[in-house]
């Protein structure tokens, strides 16, 4: 949202894998600018993505705002029938081919300095990034919007910008849930419970569109004072008291449960947890090794007839937790493979090493 703001792209393109649903699929247009009362960036979807986390705004709440248009299109990786193609491919046993279900729209951002790195067109590698959804993305820098249903208008969007640049999330390939790891199944249910974000029905005013959003941010900022209280002592009266308050009952069974686990929970974890759980649980899907070289194949088959990006971004998100930390590397020389194919010679720099070098 940042870079849309600053005005470097107008837009986007989502593919994401099947079990990626965090967003609705299929085109989305609205507006990127500064709420005029808080100062920070806003946007005027009313997707559930954007109102469970507080950032729906009414047009005349923003200033300097610039147009969006956002496409969310699935990545089904099947098996190709053409001996051809599958010679052309970057190697692999059995080799899929990419189909792309039109369905309607999510957003998608880049979490680099656009400003930084439009300049230096190198394969960048990014590590930790924060990104709760898979994304495998492409920016178009074209002040036009055009409707993107699969690869060929995807091509014919990208030739009237004068550029892109291509974002992959390496949790595409293999995404978890690190929180399920992190705490029971009972403590994960209560923290669902606690954030939960009812969705609106639909057609609703946008005067109910602000109610909506209101109730949630005060939601959350309870949320966030009633742990950072409990950072600084959760003796059982601070716990009694904040479970006393209308919709926090669940909070002492779930801190008694945290107690009997460890010695000192870390109730900052707790909230970053919970701030994850709204209407849809975070994706959680372990990869096989076929379907990861399937997913590969199907980038590989989709970059090939596009033209050529002018900077390609790679996010690890490995410190997250949210790419496997056993097969990061892997997808990683996977995907840095598939490019060398599509593209030749690559200038490599690995931010996220303390000996960074080019390969």
């Amino acid at each position: 949202m940042p870079a849309v703001y600053a005005g470097h792209f107008s837009h986007v393109i989502w593919l994401h894998p099947m079990w990626a649903q965090q967003m609705r699929e299929g085109k989305h247009h609205f507006l990127v600018g500064k709420d005029a009362s808080t100062t920070t960036i806003r946007v005027t979807s009313t997707d559930h993505y954007f109102l469970s986390d507080g950032l729906y705004v009414p047009e005349d709440q923003l200033e300097n705002h610039k147009p969006l248009q956002l496409d969310v299109i699935m990545v089904k990786p099947y098996k190709l029938c053409n001996s051809q193609e599958e010679n052309d491919a970057v190697s692999s046993p059995k080799k899929p081919k990419l189909a792309l279900e039109d369905v309607e729209n999510t957003v998608s951002t880049n979490r680099d300095s656009y400003s930084d790195v439009l300049e230096k067109g190198t394969v960048t590698q990014k590590s930790g990034q924060t990104c709760l959804e898979p994304s495998f993305s492409c920016s178009s820098e074209s002040q036009e919007c055009h409707t993107t249903a699969g690869t060929g208008e995807i091509l014919e969007t990208l030739k009237k910008g004068d550029a892109f640049v291509l974002d992959i999330d390496l949790d595409f390939f293999s995404v978890k849930n690190p929180f399920k790891e992190m705490f029971t199944q009972e403590e994960y249910k209560i923290l669902q419970e606690l954030y939960q974000f009812k969705k609106p029905d639909a057609n609703l005013t946008e005067e109910d569109l602000v109610d909506c959003v209101d109730t949630r941010i005060h939601q959350l900022e309870d949320l966030e004072a009633t742990f950072a209280d409990l950072c600084d002592g959760d003796d059982e009266d601070t716990v009694q008291r904040w479970a006393s308050n209308p919709g926090m009952e669940l909070l002492l069974p779930l801190v008694q449960s945290l107690k009997k686990r460890m010695e000192e929970p870390d109730y900052e974890m707790v909230h970053q947890a919970g701030l994850t759980c709204d209407y849809s649980e975070l994706p959680h899907h372990v990869s096989t090794e076929q379907e990861i070289e399937y997913l590969i194949q199907s980038a590989y088959y989709l970059l090939k007839s596009l033209p050529k990006p002018t900077l390609v971004t790679i996010a690890r998100s490995s410190l997250d937790d949210y790419c496997p930390s056993e097969q990061v590397d892997t997808i990683q020389e996977k995907v840095l493979n598939m490019l060398h194919t599509l593209y030749g010679s690559l200038d490599i720099h690995l931010a996220y090493s303390a000996d960074s070098s080019s390969s």
